[in-house]
């Protein structure tokens, strides 16, 4: 059995775990072994990470001790679910990956992209997904959203700059890896986007 390593990204309040919650559901129906989920988490210790990078502080983050913080986490995540999943040959559906590192700490807070792409290659020796969807919502609509929300964490409290650089952070990766990154709308009613990711399932994997 083969496995499939499928992300979702975008900003805030896009819906992604809504649809990786559809499509799990779908996989699994059709007698696939799935595991969701997320970054950063995914596993104990990471998990623990992110409680300490999700709170809001009263002094902020250094922003190259938050890319390591990120990466920390993610070597967790990686060694103790992601691979061993890839070894048995399961499907993993999982909520942000290396690609919101490079939007929200390099477009967002400015840190050199080469500095992350340098730290992302030493911690996951060129692991990456098999395909991506990137969820793509104006900030006026994600603030909307968000509104709806019991509780908040310090990136859906970022400024409408800050959001906005994550948008172009994001459309700037899809643009420059259009194999691996598909687009989506996420303004679109909810079973029309999950109709979508069925269908490029279905033929990218060949279901």
């Amino acid at each position: 059995m083969r496995s499939h390593f499928i992300t979702f990204e975008g900003g805030e309040g896009t819906g992604k775990s809504t649809q990786i919650k559809i499509l799990a559901d779908y996989l699994t129906a059709q007698g696939q072994d799935i595991v969701t989920t997320r970054e950063p988490g995914g596993v104990d210790n990471a998990e623990k990470i992110r409680e300490l990078l999700l709170r809001e502080v009263e002094n902020d983050w250094d922003g190259v001790t938050e890319v390591l913080l990120h990466y920390a986490a993610r070597q967790e995540h990686v060694k103790k679910l992601i691979l061993p999943t890839i070894k048995r040959g399961g499907w993993i559906l999982c909520d942000r990956f290396t690609d919101s590192t490079i939007a929200y700490q390099g477009y967002g807070s400015g840190i050199n992209e080469e500095l992350i792409s340098f730290i992302d290659q030493k911690i996951l020796n060129g692991l990456r997904p098999d395909l991506t969807f990137i969820f793509d919502l104006s900030y006026e609509k994600s603030v909307q959203r968000l509104k709806s929300r019991c509780s908040s964490d310090r990136y859906e409290n970022m400024n409408k700059e800050y959001h906005e650089r994550l948008r172009k952070g994001f459309l700037n990766i899809a643009q420059r890896e259009p194999d691996r990154c598909i687009i989506i709308d996420a303004e679109n009613e909810i079973d029309l986007v999950a109709k979508k990711i069925r269908t490029i399932i279905n033929t990218r994997m060949n279901l």
